[in-house]
Formats: C-alpha cells, structure tokens, sequence
C-alpha cells in the first residue's frame, strides 16, 4: 500500500509539472493514473483544476466534490468549486463554498477564498463587501498584488 501511495504521488508531480508546461491532456492521464493508484482529494482538486483549464467547469466541480467526499477538511477544493461557480457566473452559489474555504482546517493560501468572495460582491455590485473581504486577503498576504490591485480599482468605484 505504501508503493502505491508513493507511486500515486509522484505521478501527481509529474502531471503538475506537465500542466504548469502547458501540456494540460498528458496532465489529464497523469492526474487519473494517480487516483486509479491511490485516490486522494489532492490528486482529484487538481485533476479538477485541469478540466477547468479546458473549460469543463462542470467537470471540475464534480472533481472537487469527490475530493471532500475523500477529505472534508482540505480547503483547496471548496475555494476551487467557488472559482468555477465564478466563471460560470453562478455568483449567489459560489458564496457558501468560498466560505467553506475560509474555515477548513487544512487550506493554503488562505488569501483566495477572500479575493473570490470579493470577486463575487464586486459583480454582484456590492462594492462595500468586496473591499471587505479584500482586506481581509491583505490581513493574510499584505504584499498580494493582485489584491492589492483589487482594492485600488474597488476604492475607484467608491469615488
């Protein structure tokens, strides 16, 4: 069991470095040849994520969901759900996951969920909140450019 545990995760390396090349169908085979060996939530979240890089966020969902089916307390698949939910546009749904993200006992970088959550306020016009949470982010990751960014363009919008 131990072979393959091991076997399984430095398949789940391999296909993270072929994803972060761009090579996203071989990280597809690697990420599945993975979990056929050993099932792990981190092995389903990031197959997940490379469905998401294909446009399936459908899929990717489904993928997240069998990860806290395996681990409900790894963080990374409920701030990923509320991601997708975000590119689809599904704001109001991807708020219960984002919160998920923010309190799940093992989840890094913490910094995420807040900037969905105030990616999600931002387009639901609700310019308050979404400096809120972007503050929050920076509480976490003061030196965060992107949410630095963000908080610049919300103030923007307050002016």
């Amino acid at each position: 069991m131990e072979d393959l545990r091991k076997d399984a995760e430095r398949l789940l390396k391999e296909a993270y470095r072929e994803l972060m090349a761009g090579n996203i169908k071989a990280a597809i085979e690697l990420y599945e040849k993975s979990i056929e060996l050993y099932p792990t939530a981190q092995g389903y979240t990031f197959l997940g994520w490379a469905y998401s890089m294909l446009g399936d966020f459908e899929k990717a969902i489904e993928l997240c969901k069998k990860a806290i089916e395996l681990d409900p307390d790894y963080g990374n698949p409920y701030n990923d759900i509320g991601a997708y939910l975000i590119a689809l546009g599904r704001y109001d749904e991807a708020i219960g996951w984002l919160k998920l993200a923010m309190t799940a006992k093992n989840y890094e970088p913490r910094h995420y969920p807040h900037i969905n959550l105030a990616r999600v306020y931002l387009a639901k016009g609700q310019y308050y909140d979404a400096l809120r949470e972007v503050n929050e982010a920076l509480k976490i990751a003061p030196n965060y450019t992107p949410a630095i960014t963000l908080k610049h363009y919300i103030l923007s919008l307050l002016n």
